[in-house]
């Protein structure tokens, strides 16, 4: 009875074991992925792959735009030099008279550009918010050609990959030539 009960044992134990083994196997890359190398081939060209977007965003115009701009704000500095050399005049006597005249005339003329310039359109208050479209080019990718053993091979990466590339070899039998001789 005794040595019945150590050979199943026994058989317990390397039925045991090979079952582990088994998994141990697949778990090591000898199941489906078992035929898989990397190496590295030369890359032949890089070039960038462009995609055009249209891009909308607000912007505020209004009327009168062209003396906002840059336009001329003749008209304010003229007029803010006169009153401010009228109002110099005003202060004090002799020498010190015209030295009043010219530094209000100067700063005048200084007030009446700056009122002027942020004033000449807004005082035609029509000023709105439109979509403005544009367009704009970006790079989505990299249409790299490439060499392997001698075999030339087209692919689209999301980056430029320099000279040299990274590849995953797997090979895998046909299944249709399987049984057929």
């Amino acid at each position: 009875m005794e040595r019945l009960f150590a050979r199943v044992a026994v058989l317990v134990l390397l039925a045991g074991s090979s079952g582990m083994a088994a998994a141990q196997s697949q778990g090591q890359g000898r199941g489906p992925d078992e035929n898989v190398t990397y190496g590295y081939a030369q890359v032949l060209r890089a070039r960038p792959a462009f995609e055009t977007f249209r891009i909308r965003t607000p912007e505020q115009r209004c009327e009168g735009q062209a003396v906002r701009d840059g336009g001329n704000p003749t008209g304010g500095t003229v007029a803010g030099a006169v009153v401010g050399g009228a109002l110099g005049n005003q202060v004090g006597k002799g020498d010190g008279r015209k030295a009043a005249t010219v530094a209000g005339a100067v700063a005048g003329a200084v007030i009446g550009r700056n009122i002027d310039r942020n004033n000449g359109s807004a005082s035609s208050g029509r000023c709105r918010t439109v979509e403005v479209e544009r367009e704009e080019r970006r790079v989505v990718g990299y249409d790299v050609e490439y060499v392997y053993k001698g075999e030339k091979y087209m692919s689209r990466l999301p980056y430029d990959p320099g000279n040299r590339l990274r590849v995953r070899v797997s090979v895998t039998p046909e299944i249709s030539s399987i049984g057929y001789r």
